[in-house]
């Protein structure tokens, strides 16, 4: 796994596609951003059996099936959408099961690669609270052969430590970007242990980050603000992977490019003054 999250690393971005609610507006369009991620070097993509539900998986696999030796498909469990649209905690040991068979069924894999356990102890935001029941039903499935490697979502330092008390946990993905960076530490810590790190909503997710000093050195850089949230991202920790989500051709090429910016060091400073909730 250290192997292939290092090649992941090297492709400096992936794709995640789909987090809404039922089948996307133009599903060719969607697997044309699959086989165009695929195409330009990504071999990490993001997902969920809970997306949709069903369909972000269907159309990886409808797009991209016999997957590349060298692609990477991460998943997560436990967490399941509501009638009305909200997300659900879903992680009882049958309910975890349940949904590694979901993933394994509409992905056309015999085994999954990686999967994250998402913790639902609060929706917006990691919370306290045991998750070893969890990591344990993940950890008997991966002793069947159904689950290679183990990772957390939307995880506490203490969470992330119980966890690796039952199994090796390969990855963490938490709410990480410029603008909101409560997990500075962590990334640092995780980093020493060879753990990668994965940030969601990259861009600002819901709330597109804005901000005068992104704009001022993307204009003087000749890049767009999220070429450069995505650069600095990249500059920021050697175990950081992406997944800037997009729905667009265009907008996939736009977020690769961000590979090749190079920050120069006053730029990363005027960076890293940005907070969240503050004009910068």
């Amino acid at each position: 796994m250290v192997e292939k999250i290092a090649r992941v690393r090297r492709t400096a971005t992936a794709v995640e596609v789909g987090r809404g609610r039922g089948a996307p507006k133009d599903p060719a369009a969607a697997r044309a951003v699959l086989r165009e991620a695929v195409a330009s070097g990504v071999n990490h993509i993001d997902t969920s059996d809970f997306y949709g539900p069903h369909v972000t998986n269907r159309l990886i696999h409808e797009a991209l099936h016999p997957y590349p030796d060298n692609l990477v498909i991460v998943t997560k469990v436990g967490a399941r959408c509501g009638a009305d649209g909200s997300w659900l905690p879903a992680f009882s040991s049958g309910e975890l099961t349940q949904a590694v068979h979901d993933n394994l069924r509409n992905l056309g894999l015999d085994a999954l690669e990686v999967v994250n356990f998402r913790i639902m102890g609060d929706i917006h935001k990691p919370a306290e609270g045991s998750i070893a029941a969890q990591v344990e039903a993940l950890a008997e499935l991966q002793r069947k052969g159904l689950v290679r490697h183990v990772g957390l979502s939307n995880a506490t330092a203490a969470q992330i430590a119980e966890a690796r008390r039952i199994v090796e946990i390969v990855c963490v993905q938490n709410m990480y970007n410029v603008a909101h960076r409560g997990d500075d530490v962590l990334i640092d810590d995780l980093a020493r242990e060879g753990i990668a790190y994965v940030p969601f909503f990259p861009l600002g997710g819901f709330t597109p980050l804005q901000s005068s000093t992104l704009s001022g050195l993307a204009l003087r850089l000749g890049a767009t603000p999220m070429q450069v949230a995505l650069a600095w991202l990249l500059r920021r920790a050697p175990n950081i992977l992406l997944i800037p989500g997009t729905s667009s051709v265009t907008h996939l090429r736009e977020n690769l490019l961000a590979a090749e910016l190079d920050l120069p060091d006053d730029a990363v400073a005027a960076l890293e003054g940005i907070t969240a909730g503050v004009a910068a």
